[in-house]
């Protein structure tokens, strides 16, 4: 399962809003920039244990991350220097949003640690691929996009249905999942580009 395979079908769902952003002069940095002031916040809000407004920024973070690429695509000014910008604010995202998660009590800090690691691991090989010569690889059980549905998901779950399964609620679980599936991933990932090196 990865959402980012389904990019093409993504960017005709969201042609009008790609096209409403463009009217209003809105550059594709600009959205980047703005993908990481709102996972700041919902960081902060996860903190202190707002989890409807940090599941609502979640949302807004995914929203703008789809946008600036699909936008800069459209506009046909998709570079290395936007890519670039988009990748660091993704990963500061990643960092703001787990952190906030188990640093506001969904889970201890040792799993927050287990799980950060994960998905900086799985996103970090995702992209070296590209340095060794093989090409950025997506690949694998869990990517960005299905991070960010699943943070959406469990933030929802945690609202309208606030139970605790040995201690843990969803947010705290999906952390689980996060460290288990994406170091799981970074090694699927390994793995391929590996091979791919061995080819040549």
């Amino acid at each position: 399962m990865t959402l980012d395979q389904y990019r093409p079908q993504a960017q005709r769902i969201m042609q009008p809003a790609i096209n409403l952003v463009r009217r209003a002069g809105i550059t594709p940095d600009a959205l980047t920039v703005g993908s990481f002031i709102v996972s700041a916040l919902a960081g902060i809000a996860f903190y202190l244990g707002g989890v409807v407004s940090g599941t609502i920024l979640v949302a807004l973070n995914a929203a703008f991350d789809a946008l600036d690429g699909a936008l800069a695509r459209e506009m046909g000014i998709a570079g290395a220097h936007g890519d670039f910008l988009d990748h660091v604010i993704d990963r500061y995202a990643d960092i703001f949003i787990i952190t906030g998660i188990f640093a506001g009590g969904a889970a201890p800090w040792q799993i927050g640690v287990f799980a950060l690691t994960g998905v900086l691991m799985s996103s970090y090989l995702g992209t070296q691929a590209q340095a060794v010569g093989v090409g950025r690889f997506y690949g694998g059980i869990l990517g960005r996009a299905d991070r960010l549905l699943l943070v959406i998901i469990a933030g929802v779950l945690t609202v309208l249905v606030p139970v605790e399964i040995c201690g843990l609620n969803y947010l705290g679980w999906l952390l689980v999942i996060f460290g288990t599936l994406g170091h799981y991933t970074a090694i699927q990932r390994f793995i391929h580009v590996w091979r791919e090196i061995g080819k040549k």
